[in-house]
């Protein structure tokens, strides 16, 4: 049986890792370290797009577990079919919520507080005083209320909001309150100041942030996506902001990279982060503790943590 090891990191940079395996590094280059037939535990490049992590993929032969370094998987799920039966695919959980939340606070209070408005006033050397809007009393909804959403929450419960309420695909309860399904979504919306959206993309959060989803926020509402750009409709978010009514805060844009030129960077009531709320100093530490954690269990035949599915 295969004992290949394809990491996107040095192995000697990762402490803790098992003897008995052949640690291979590929961080998404044009030649690969190895036959891609030997592999039987691909970690996928992080953040190096999809063409690079499914380029491997087919001809992963002898393949039984496919490691990513993100939340989503949505940039390996293309190649599953292509994946011998039984694969396991494990997601990064625990890696970027920290990072995620935080970036995410930052821009709900950089846009409240016209943060970047006073960076333009500063360039030109203007004194921009007056009254802002502030997180204390504001309701808050958010849509994806997995470990990143409640990371925000987390987060969000020194601000003094008026109310936090929490959607996800089916409801539940947690300690902090209901989590309502996402059929009830409709009904939530007027009701927020602020709408974060923090989902995985799937066939059926693509689009979900579409214009009937905009519309229903209410008048001055903050929309926030540190999720997928594919979860909002481009179209339907530039018409919202572009009429003034409702303003936006996206670490995630569709098309992504946003190219030069789009109307989305100079809508009014924008504020636009390149997609960085994982990558922070945060990240080789967690990814780094869950690769060696992760591995130590395979070697010792245990369960993984963070498994989403298995290919049949």
């Amino acid at each position: 049986m295969t004992s290949d090891v394809w990491l996107p990191i040095p192995a000697d940079e990762i402490e803790g890792l098992p003897d008995g395996l052949d640690y291979r590094h590929w961080d998404g280059a044009a030649d690969y370290p190895a036959d891609p037939a030997d592999c039987a535990f691909y970690v996928v490049p992080y953040m190096k797009g999809m063409d690079v992590a499914l380029r491997p993929l087919a001809a992963m032969t002898s393949l039984r577990v496919v490691q990513t370094l993100s939340a989503g998987i949505d940039h390996v799920a293309p190649g599953l079919g292509s994946l011998p039966s039984g694969v396991r695919l494990c997601n990064a959980k625990g890696v970027h919520e920290a990072s995620t939340a935080e970036l995410t606070l930052a821009l709900i209070l950089a846009s409240l507080r016209g943060i970047p408005g006073f960076v333009r006033g500063q360039d030109a050397e203007e004194w921009r005083s007056g009254f802002y809007p502030a997180l204390a009393d504001k309701s808050v909804l958010i849509v994806g209320y997995g470990s990143i959403g409640a990371a925000i929450e987390d987060r969000l419960t020194p601000f003094e909001c008026a109310r936090v309420a929490r959607v996800a695909r089916s409801a539940r309860a947690t300690e902090r309150g209901p989590v309502h399904a996402l059929a009830e979504l409709p009904a939530l919306l007027p009701e927020a100041d602020v709408v974060i959206v923090s989902t995985p993309l799937t066939e059926e959060t693509k689009g979900l942030a579409g214009a009937e989803f905009l519309a229903r926020m209410k008048d001055g509402a903050l929309f926030v996506n540190v999720a997928r750009g594919q979860v909002t409709d481009t179209k339907a978010l530039l018409a919202e902001l572009e009429s003034g009514r409702i303003r936006a805060a996206l670490d995630v844009t569709d098309p992504e990279p946003l190219p030069p030129g789009h109307p989305l960077w100079h809508a009014p009531g924008v504020l636009i982060s390149p997609h960085v709320g994982g990558s922070t100093s945060a990240f080789m530490p967690r990814a780094r503790r869950l690769l060696a954690d992760q591995l130590t269990r395979y070697a010792a035949g245990e369960a993984l943590r963070n498994e989403v599915l298995t290919t049949g």
